[in-house]
């Protein structure tokens, strides 16, 4: 059998073959879990290419090949969880250099970096990426990174990616753009001008809700080398079983991703047409106010909806009497979830904060999985009446 080729083959031949080859040993179509700490050394400084678990394992080295090539990159790298594989692109910095990043990023990564690697020196600038003057004007000597999230978590708001590419790149920055919410399938940062992709395979990437994984793709080889420096020197590496689940949901990723983007386009609409929401907010829809870089950008709006409800005591009522809709944290699997951000993901960002960024009380987010449509509009109906 010949391995895939990420140069010619299509997105869903990259999805099941990219990154592996059956087993030479038994012939196994799926890669082994590689379930080992160390590996057996022939002789005296002559190993197999394999030393040490946390350098180097087989099933994980799968798992990185196949997402760098459904994002169109030379290297994979991945991480205990999408936050450590943030964390290992920051440390990568020196004290004294700057990040600019923007406002509404998910809560853990805004605690991260507020509380955490701001002790080390680093500092960081907030703005809002929608407006790229932001970013130009945040930009100073020192600035060394610009982080993105396009869609951002929980607005639903988008960035210009070309246009933040060649800010960054012109002050001598690199570019980092986590995927999360868009995935490889919809959207593929690294053609746009990107040089850094980072994922939590967490989410979409294995869309099961059975993993916590981060994954960065790059294709500058020095880049690589140093992420990979980092990660061998602090330790953040998934499991085997992690690498191998996480694997098993790439597989599928481009049939899931059109079950969401189907669902999510079409509770978008029914909820904007519903009388109990203040306001809707979804790329796909025409009255997002980045509709149209949305169509540029992405070639499918995901399963990630947030609606304004108007106050917080509105809110909880609807959460708490959905059937389908899972009072969750988290997103991006089959099972569709319900939580409100201000009080679940971004509680750690401070009030003010969140209401400067329009994460109030009443914000509900959804991530709408792969049931029954007429199911899941029935449940939000049931518990969206008498609001």
């Amino acid at each position: 059998m010949t391995p895939s080729d990420p140069a010619t083959d299509r997105f869903a031949t990259r999805a099941v073959h990219a990154g592996q080859s059956p087993d030479p040993t038994t012939g196994a179509i799926m890669p082994p879990v590689y379930q080992t700490s160390t590996y057996v050394q022939p002789e005296l400084g002559g190993h197999l290419g394999y030393e040490y678990a946390r350098v180097q394992n087989p099933t994980r080295e799968a798992l990185e090949g196949n997402v760098a090539a459904l994002e169109g990159g030379a290297h994979g790298i991945a991480f205990a969880s999408g936050l450590s594989a943030i964390e290992a692109v920051i440390k990568t910095l020196d004290a004294g250099d700057h990040v600019v990043s923007e406002e509404n990023t998910y809560g853990g990564t805004n605690r991260m970096f507020n509380h955490v690697l701001s002790r080390l020196g680093i500092d960081f600038t907030f703005v809002d990426t929608r407006d790229s003057d932001q970013v130009q004007d945040a930009m100073r000597p020192e600035t060394r990174l610009v982080h993105l999230e396009t869609p951002t978590n929980p607005m639903m708001r988008l960035c210009d990616l070309e246009e933040i590419a060649e800010i960054a790149h012109e002050g001598d920055a690199l570019l980092m753009v986590d995927n999360t919410f868009a995935t490889p399938y919809n959207q593929r940062p690294l053609a746009f001008g990107a040089d850094i992709v980072v994922h939590s395979t967490t989410k979409y990437l294995n869309g099961h809700s059975d993993v916590i994984g981060g994954m960065i793709v790059v294709d500058d080889d020095a880049l690589a080398e140093e992420i990979h420096f980092v990660r061998k020197s602090t330790g953040a590496v998934p499991g085997p079983m992690d690498a191998w689940l996480v694997l098993r949901g790439t597989k599928t990723l481009h049939l899931r991703m059109e079950a969401h983007n189907r669902n999510g386009m079409e509770i978008a609409r029914f909820l904007e047409a519903h009388p109990a929401p203040v306001s809707v907010f979804y790329p796909g829809l025409e009255s997002h106010p980045q509709h149209d870089l949305a169509r540029r950008q992405m070639s499918g709006f995901t399963g990630m909806v947030s609606l304004e409800l108007g106050d917080g005591a509105r809110a909880k009522r609807m959460v708490e009497r959905t059937r389908l809709f899972a009072l969750a944290e988290s997103l991006g699997g089959v099972e569709s979830l319900i939580g409100v951000p201000a009080l679940m993901t971004h509680a750690s960002v401070p009030e003010d904060r969140r209401a400067f960024m329009g994460v109030t009380d009443g914000l509900v987010r959804l991530s709408v999985g792969i049931e029954d449509l007429d199911d899941l509009k029935a449940d939000l109906d049931g518990a969206l009446k008498g609001l």
